[in-house]
C-alpha cells in the first residue's frame, strides 16, 4: 500500500532561491570587479604623473603637493609597487597607500608614516625581513631605506611614528594580515634612510 502526501512542492521555491543567490553572487563579483578595475586605473594615472616630473638635485620643500600625489614606494624583493597619497582616508587606501598627515616628507629629517591595507597592498609585507631594501621615488628623487625591525603594536601606539632627528621610514598596517573584522594591533616595519 502506498501512502501519498498531499502539499505544495518545494521546486519554484528552491528554484527562486537559486536564481536569488546566482544573482547576488553576480552583483558582488561585478563590484569586486569595479574596484580592482579603479584601483589599476589609478595606479596606472599616477604612476603617468609621476614619470612626468624629472627629479631635482634640489630637495622640494616639505610641503604636499597640490595634487596629493607624494611618490611610488617600491620594495623590489617582495614585488611592492605602489602609488603613495598624501592622508589615510577610506578613498585613498582603497586605491594607494598613505602618507601620514604630521609626519615627514621623503628627504626631510623626521620619520615618514606610510600606511597601506592589510588584504591589498601591503599584505606582501608579511613576508618583509631586516636589511629589505624599500625605495621611495618623489618629485624630489629616489630615496632608499634599509628595513631595521618589524614589530606588532596597539593601535594606541602612535609612539612608533615619534622623530628621532635621522631620516626614518615607518610602514603601519593592520595585524594579524589574515584576520577577518576589524584588526586588534598593528604591524610596524621600520626602517632607516641609505645615503
Amino acid at each position: 500500500m502506498k501512502i501519498r502526501i498531499q502539499g505544495r512542492s518545494l521546486k519554484p521555491v528552491l528554484l527562486w532561491t537559486q536564481r536569488a543567490l546566482i544573482a547576488g553572487a553576480i552583483l558582488m563579483l561585478g563590484y569586486c570587479g569595479f574596484v580592482l578595475l579603479d584601483t589599476w586605473i589609478f595606479q596606472a594615472r599616477e604612476t603617468a604623473a609621476l614619470e612626468r616630473f624629472v627629479p631635482s638635485e634640489v630637495p622640494l620643500p616639505p610641503a604636499v603637493p597640490e595634487d596629493g600625489l607624494i611618490g611610488r614606494m617600491q620594495v623590489e624583493r617582495l614585488g611592492v609597487s605602489v602609488v603613495v597619497m598624501e592622508g589615510t582616508s577610506d578613498k585613498t587606501l582603497r586605491r594607494a597607500v598613505g602618507h601620514i598627515a604630521g609626519t615627514a616628507l621623503p628627504g626631510h629629517t623626521g620619520n615618514i608614516g606610510i600606511a597601506g591595507h592589510r588584504d591589498t597592498f601591503f599584505r606582501p609585507l608579511r613576508n618583509i625581513k631586516s636589511s629589505d631594501v624599500i625605495m621611495l621615488t618623489t618629485r624630489g628623487g629616489e630615496y632608499r631605506y634599509r628595513v631595521v625591525s618589524t614589530k606588532i603594536v596597539h593601535p594606541d601606539n602612535v609612539a612608533v611614528l615619534n622623530s628621532d632627528g635621522h631620516e626614518i621610514l615607518t610602514l603601519v598596517t593592520c595585524y594579524p594580515f589574515y584576520f577577518l573584522g576589524s584588526a586588534p594591533e598593528r604591524f610596524i616595519v621600520r626602517a632607516e634612510r641609505v645615503l
